[in-house]
């Protein structure tokens, strides 16, 4: 295999990892705290790799195979992770080294799992980059969405080939769509950015929730996460673009070139839609027949709630764990279901519900009229059989993977609830789970560090689609 092709790309994006620790530099020097000298340290390292990286494998092909594009992937998020967890091992935090890559592979997968207590004496810059790590994740998991998963025909990612996904010159082709596709991200953050100010949070927490609202992410600046505002307005905006952040960017692209119809046509969105509203009309039902919450209040909450489980975002204002046991069970569900495909959010897909549904409605056809043809459709088309096939397959990975992770869990001495929920909370990149421990009100923390260990592989797992890391692991990939 040709690696140079894979390194100039890992070095690309560790420069420019590099060039983003700037910003939290800029921060602990306004408020003049130490750790400006971490961050500062941990670029010219993380410079000086990839500028190595760049340089000695510059004059590489630029054109990729198949397999190359799966040992690029996997190293570009896991050598990202080493390198965006350098500023917390040396901060002021004092983490260990597990701690740290913990709290970075978190950021940049966008789940939002953290380790980290008393946010609000944390060092300014610190909690910027966290902040940052997750809005570089979110636009990096939209480029691979669009670009490099459908032309891996990863998990039915086929069904979204675009012109950058139809042929192998992968690296041109990406470059230009993630510049189409980064200032419509920019100007959403920045339109987040300017709503937050609006509804009273301060320059400093509007910057780093806007980040982390459109990623889908959930990083707070407040251990409270957004319940530490007692005022709506937070909630409400928090709302809007953590939807906006679910929905396929590809959609934005077109709307900005001026075809907004595909955007209320696209039957994931309705679908998408739909699902929120119902959970949301559930959980109001229950809080309200069980006098938890007046009307208005429990409709702010469970919608709220019910849009960060559904996108992966995982901010919480009301710790929904403690509701009672039904929707305890309504939030396992609905963290698992993930947004739409090209968006910053994670889980199972709606697309892959969709035609999983598609396919079991057509076989209950067939059942009732053996000799009649009935064709599985997603937004209106036929469904390719590999795409079927591909479908299939994941569901059946993720219910595997997910038990794995649970037992793996379990092992190290966790309760039932929190092997459970931090399984499908690390494989569906939702950030809190349920429980005492790692419920909305409580950190990842108290766990060992085998644990913390296993939810990492979870994170990585979940981002990259499963298929994208599992492949590597037989034995006939490598045989090529």
């Amino acid at each position: 295999m040709d690696l140079r092709p894979i390194s100039y790309v890992v070095g690309i994006f560790l420069l420019t990892l590099a060039a983003a620790m700037a910003v939290p530099i800029a921060f602990d020097l306004y408020f003049d705290h130490p750790d400006w000298k971490v961050f500062f340290v941990s670029s010219l390292i993380t410079s000086f790799v990839g500028a190595l990286l760049v340089f000695t494998n510059r004059h590489g092909q630029t054109r990729i195979d198949t397999q190359q594009a799966f040992v690029m992937t996997v190293l570009c998020w896991v050598t990202l992770s080493i390198a965006g967890a350098i500023p917390f091992y040396f901060s002021a935090l004092d983490m260990d080294a597990t701690d740290a890559l913990f709290e970075s592979i978190s950021g940049l997968t966008t789940t939002g799992s953290t380790v980290m207590t008393n946010l609000e004496a944390a060092p300014p810059g610190i909690l910027i980059w966290r902040a940052m790590l997750q809005w570089l994740g979110g636009i990096g998991i939209i480029v691979m969405a669009l670009s490099v998963l459908p032309f891996l025909k990863v998990g039915g990612m086929q069904l979204f080939r675009t012109e950058s996904s139809e042929s192998e010159k992968v690296l041109p082709k990406a470059t230009t769509l993630a510049a189409n596709i980064t200032g419509i991200y920019i100007m959403l953050t920045t339109a987040c950015y300017l709503f937050y100010l609006s509804v009273g949070l301060t320059p400093f927490d509007a910057l780093a929730h806007s980040m982390t609202t459109i990623a889908t992410g959930g990083y707070s600046t407040h251990d409270l996460s957004m319940g530490y505002y007692s005022s709506a307005g937070p909630s409400i905006v928090a709302i809007a673009f953590m939807i906006l952040g679910g929905l396929p960017f590809v959609l934005y692209l077109q709307a900005v070139r001026g075809n907004l119809a595909p955007l209320f046509r696209d039957s994931q969105v309705r679908w998408f839609i739909s699902i929120i509203l119902l959970a949301t009309a559930v959980a109001v039902f229950y809080l309200t027949l069980n006098n938890q919450a007046p009307f208005w209040d429990a409709l702010r909450i469970s919608m709220f709630n019910m849009v960060s489980l559904i996108t992966g975002t995982g901010y919480s204002n009301a710790d929904y764990a403690s509701w009672g046991p039904f929707i305890i069970g309504l939030s396992f569900f609905i963290m698992v279901i993930g947004g739409c495909a090209g968006s910053t959010t994670c889980g199972i897909k709606i697309f892959r519900i969709q035609i999983l549904y598609s396919i079991a409605n057509n076989q209950m056809k067939q059942l009732i009229y053996p000799h009649g043809v009935f064709v599985p459709r997603y937004n209106g088309k036929p469904i390719p059989r590999g795409a079927a096939g591909s479908v299939l397959s994941f569901f059946f990975l993720y219910a595997i993977c997910f038990t794995g992770l649970a037992i793996a869990l379990s092992f190290t001495g966790l309760d039932f609830l929190t092997a459970m929920s931090g399984a499908a909370t690390s494989i569906s990149n939702v950030g809190p789970g349920l429980g005492d421990i790692i419920g909305p009100s409580g950190t990842f923390s108290p766990l060992p560090d085998t644990s913390k260990w296993i939810l990492c592989v979870g994170m990585i797992l979940g981002r990259l689609e499963l298929f994208t890391l599992l492949i590597m692991l037989s034995p006939a990939f490598w045989k090529r």
